[in-house]
């Protein structure tokens, strides 16, 4: 007795773990936002001086 897997069902965990992952990025980018402002000002700085 074999059990057939819905594919619908696939479909929708992965949208579910879609979900999650953009879920923790912004989160992570809330937490770290001064880090990662400061860090592309950094990186754009540096570049402005290079020209």
């Amino acid at each position: 007795m074999l059990k057939r897997i819905d594919v619908k069902s696939r479909k929708g965990m992965e949208l579910v773990q879609v979900a999650i992952l953009v879920a923790l990025a912004v989160a992570l980018g809330l937490i770290f936002r001064t880090e990662i402002t400061d860090f592309v000002n950094d990186t754009f700085d540096g570049l402005s001086e290079f020209n």
